[in-house]
């Protein structure tokens, strides 16, 4: 059939526009089923909607023709009924092709690498996100090279592709040609009353999109329960590609698709544009949000504290954009959401170190570490700081208020004290970690007490303070906060237990290697009782090989505090035994069997301090001295 070139020219144009309405009609025509008009060529489709138009034309002016011939004339009352079935049918067959269209070019954009979230171009990793994510698929990796030209091409060009507002990339998820059909076919929808059809057709095809977005970026359905139901190993890589994903999901996904909807329904106001975006996103929005609410919400535990920081900067971050991107009144419950789970996984933080402090001061092992060396739990208070340290920025904004000296800062029987003056001007987050290394000191004071030895409980002191000390040097971050008066402090308590140990050990056999007690009559001149002097060697011999033996077993991981004090040590033993030997070495060999009292050379002790401190036994005997 030929058709009119132009259906407001045609003195008959309802005629021809219902005409070319019926031909197309998909319940009447098997041909009109297995045809898409906009899939034909460019004349057909404009002429359908140059017939629409003249339908919806006809249909008004019939409307004030019956409105204003009311009750007298039943011709107009049956031409209203014959143009609203036209039009009627001309609104379901524009339906069908707004959703094949929509349907066509979101299935026929390739978004896999796109929304690849290992791609570094998309996300940095935060602090903790070092391990590989092995979250693609074999058909997915397939298109990581192109992933990489498509995004150096969005941040170095100024393609028309894209456009950058701030940290928003959005991306054309239509050509526009397609773009241009689509809002042609929604002005008709909307100014014959189906603004309802439209958006549902809308939100629904393009959710699906979405979807099949989110499930390449690893996104699962999981409800609030169900995500704090799961093992903290299996949250931790779930957290990882959420904190990627949600990047991706907010600058590019929902920011593109707020664009799209923008594109389409630009014509016909902001409120329906805003409509069909919030019936596309929101749901899919939600379901993002949800897992970081449910983290939120979940049980604190020490182990969490950082990925729960993670997620509070991921989403410090995104807020902006969130805001940028939901900015319309029918969008509030998203950055309301998303404002409070920020709010919540701030205040989570908090909670967990408070927690913390309380978990490392009731920590309530009671059996000594073997050999006095760094206890399990010194390592993990202080790897511990050490990674806080490494959000300085973010938990000093967390931690606002400086707790009272009149709290928990001020200690009982069962609690630290901790001295405000000498800690004038720190921050709220370095009184904090200067509060948990002394509530750390503490429990470990305790744990001493459980050594028999008292020179072992005064090594196991210096280890554990010396780790402490060396943590903190180690990290610049840390040094700063806790500064180096409270470094000297400590400092200062590991050498003074090196010292007690000391005093502890050594007081008792240098006590053997003095002359009193040595001479006959009291007087240096009377002569030197052999006796005395043999029992004496025996002694100092009979408790070197004991400290020699246990201390042996005993452990410094750190080697240049071994050596220091192996060279204290010695500084003390080898010059009074030196001077002890040479003044009585000869009264010894002069009666019989002298080895079995000079057992040793100086030589001999020289090597024996170096079996000190290494944590495992030696020889029950000292290698003797040459004779």
């Amino acid at each position: 059939m030929e058709l009119p070139e132009n259906l407001n020219k045609d003195s008959n144009g309802y005629e021809s526009a219902e005409k070319i309405i019926l031909r197309w009609d998909s319940t009447a025509s098997e041909d009109a089923r297995e045809r898409m008009i906009f899939e034909t060529d460019r004349q057909e489709a404009d002429l359908y909607l140059q017939a629409v138009d003249e339908i919806q034309r006809s249909l008004s002016n019939v409307s004030i023709s019956t409105s204003s011939n009311a009750g007298k004339n039943a011709n107009a009352v049956d031409d209203q009924s014959k143009v609203n079935t036209t039009i009627q049918i001309a609104m379901a067959r524009l339906e069908d092709e707004f959703r094949n269209i929509l349907i066509t070019h979101s299935s026929a954009l390739e978004t896999d690498s796109l929304f690849d979230p290992s791609s570094s171009s998309i996300s940095t990793p935060s602090h903790h996100e070092l391990e590989e994510d092995d979250t693609l698929s074999n058909d997915d990796s397939s298109h990581h090279d192109l992933l990489q030209l498509q995004l150096q091409h969005c941040e170095s060009s100024d393609s028309s592709t894209y456009r950058s507002t701030s940290s928003i990339r959005e991306v054309d998820l239509m050509p526009s040609e397609a773009i241009c059909d689509l809002q042609a076919i929604a002005m008709r929808m909307i100014s014959s009353g189906y603004l309802r059809e439209c958006i549902q057709v809308y939100g629904s095809v393009r959710k699906s999109a979405i979807d099949s977005s989110f499930r390449k970026l690893g996104i699962e359905k999981l409800s609030i329960g169900d995500v704090q139901r799961l093992e903290w190993e299996a949250l931790e890589s779930k957290i990882r590609r959420w904190i990627r994903a949600a990047k991706v999901c907010v600058r590019i996904l929902f920011a593109s698709e707020k664009k799209l909807c923008e594109q389409i329904f630009e014509c016909v106001g902001t409120d329906i544009d805003d409509a069909c975006f919030m019936e596309t996103v929101k749901g899919p929005a939600i379901q993002l949000f949800n897992f970081a609410e449910a983290i939120s919400i979940s049980r604190r535990s020490p182990e969490k504290l950082f990925k729960i920081l993670d997620l509070h900067d991921a989403l410090m971050d995104l807020l902006p954009d969130i805001e940028a991107v939901f900015d319309s009144k029918s969008s509030d419950s998203i950055r309301v959401q998303a404002a409070e789970i920020l709010s919540r996984l701030a205040e989570a933080a908090r909670g967990i170190l408070s927690e913390f402090e309380s978990a490392v001061l009731r920590e309530p092992s009671r059996v000594p570490v073997p050999g006095g060396t760094i206890h399990p739990l010194t390592r993990y208070v202080m790897n511990y700081i050490s990674l806080i340290s490494d959000y300085k920025q973010t938990l000093i904004e967390l931690i606002m208020s400086k707790p009272s000296s009149g709290s928990r800062y001020s200690g009982d029987q069962t609690t630290p004290d901790m001295e405000f003056a000498e800690l004038e001007g720190k921050t709220p987050l370095a009184l904090h970690l200067i509060w948990i290394i002394v509530v750390l000191q503490f429990n470990l004071d305790g744990k001493s007490k459980h050594y028999r030895d008292a020179s072992l409980a005064h090594l196991f002191i210096m280890n554990n303070v010396h780790y402490i000390v060396q943590k903190v040097k180690g990290s610049p971050e840390l040094r700063e906060m806790i500064g180096d008066d409270y470094l000297r402090k400590l400092t200062g308590k590991f050498r003074q237990a090196a010292t007690s140990y000391q005093r502890a050990t050594w007081v008792s056999v240098l006590y053997c290697l003095r002359d009193e007690g040595l001479h006959v009559s009291g007087s240096f001149s009377s002569g030197v009782s052999k006796s005395a002097l043999r029992e004496r060697f025996k002694t100092f011999n009979a408790m070197f090989e004991e400290v020699h033996r246990t201390q042996a077993t005993w452990l410094i991981p750190d080697t240049q505090l071994r050596e220091e004090l192996r060279i204290s040590i010695s500084e003390k033993l080898i010059p009074a035994y030196r001077s002890f030997l040479g003044r009585f070495r000869s009264h010894i060999e002069s009666g019989r069997h002298p080895e079995n009292y000079i057992k040793y050379s100086v030589e001999d002790l020289e090597t024996a301090v170096l079996d000190f401190f290494e944590g495992y036994p030696v020889s029950q005997h000292l290698r003797k001295r040459s004779q």
